[in-house]
């Protein structure tokens, strides 16, 4: 296993930690990665990460399908790869309903489909074996609807690119996790508990392996979940560093009836808390919605705890099928601590 830091995306104003991103470059932390919502977009900081690191991959997680055209997303891989040293990940996703329609403006419909043309029109463009044709049901290129000029000309990238840029999918939902295993390089789950990968991931994993193209497995297949890293003696003061943002996810990152990461934490078998966060948190009671999430969940999601109960549950990771364990960390000291329990246990 190695290890991955995650940025995510930025609040009100960006500042990106480029001293913490530079040790993990200099500690040979394999890649940083950084993310988007409705604010910051996840290619203009790796951009300027990538001017000031030398080996350490760049990664997007994610870059949201829904507000790229195919071709816009492979031209900004093929940009950044060519740039780096090729040293892109790159990392797409679907987002949720309330983003891609409420900010995006254009339907959720049909996320599967999507995901499989989108990448299927991408990996097309990166091996540049002739001039891009696709007739999809979502994507037809050159445009072929009613309102086309009919002037549309199948083109070739002028840019050459590397074919085998990595694509990884972030997915939560089983058919979504069964199609990642199946189409992409990696896979970037947020919330995995490694004690709940056989009941929860194990079968659709290995069923999407099944329908890839002989010889495709976990040897080949970077699972690469986030992880939040809080090292702090005191157990109940790491908890609550972590509350915020999963009550924060489990109960306000989509409509009720519609929230992925509360579905995920009820098939992880806290229905009950995930059903008292959400209604606390789009009720308005954000504390109350913090205070609902257990000790237990976090231990499934994070690692916290003093530097020897981190090095004791970081086993539970190792023993998982996870190759890469992306960290969200506060400080550079964590960072730190983490590359060196990595040396310990191997």
């Amino acid at each position: 296993m190695r290890l991955g830091l995650m940025l995510g995306y930025a609040g009100r104003k960006i500042e990106l930690p480029v001293e913490l991103v530079q040790e993990a470059d200099r500690l040979g932390v394999y890649a940083v990665w950084t993310a988007e919502a409705y604010g910051s977009d996840a290619v203009s900081p790796l951009a300027w990460l990538g001017a000031q690191t030398q080996n350490i991959k760049l990664g997007t997680a994610i870059m949201q399908m829904p507000g790229r055209t195919p071709a816009n997303a492979a031209m900004t891989a093929m940009t950044l790869n060519q740039l780096s040293g090729s040293r892109f990940l790159m990392g797409l996703g679907l987002s949720g309903p309330q983003v891609v329609e409420g900010w995006h403006g254009v339907s959720y419909a049909r996320p599967l489909t999507r995901t499989r043309e989108y990448v299927e029109v991408v990996r097309q463009i990166f091996a540049r074996n002739e001039p891009l044709t696709y007739d999809g049901k979502l994507y037809q290129i050159p445009y072929q609807g009613e309102d086309a000029t009919g002037l549309g000309k199948p083109l070739k990238s002028t840019l050459s690119a590397q074919p085998d840029i990595p694509i990884y999918l972030a997915a939560i939902g089983p058919k979504n996790v069964e199609l990642t295993a199946e189409i992409a390089d990696g896979w970037l789950p947020i919330f995995f508990s490694p004690d709940k990968y056989d009941a929860v991931y194990k079968e659709q994993v290995e069923a999407g392996f099944a329908k890839a193209n002989p010889g495709k497995g976990y040897h080949n297949f970077d699972i690469a979940p986030t992880v939040s890293v809080v090292i702090n003696d005191n157990l109940d003061v790491a908890y609550n560093m972590l509350r915020p943002f999963l009550a924060l996810y489990v109960g306000g990152m989509g409509a009720k009836g519609k929230n992925f990461y509360n579905d995920l934490a009820r098939r992880y078998g806290y229905e009950q808390a995930a059903e008292e966060i959400q209604d606390l948190y789009l009720s308005g009671d954000k504390g109350g919605a913090m205070s609902k999430v257990p000790a237990a969940l976090i231990d499934e999601v994070a690692l916290v705890g003093s530097r020897a109960r981190v090095k004791d549950r970081l086993q539970l990771w190792l023993d998982s099928p996870i190759t890469t364990l992306n960290m969200t960390v506060f400080d550079v000291d964590t960072l730190r601590i983490m590359v060196e329990l990595l040396a310990e246990t191997a």
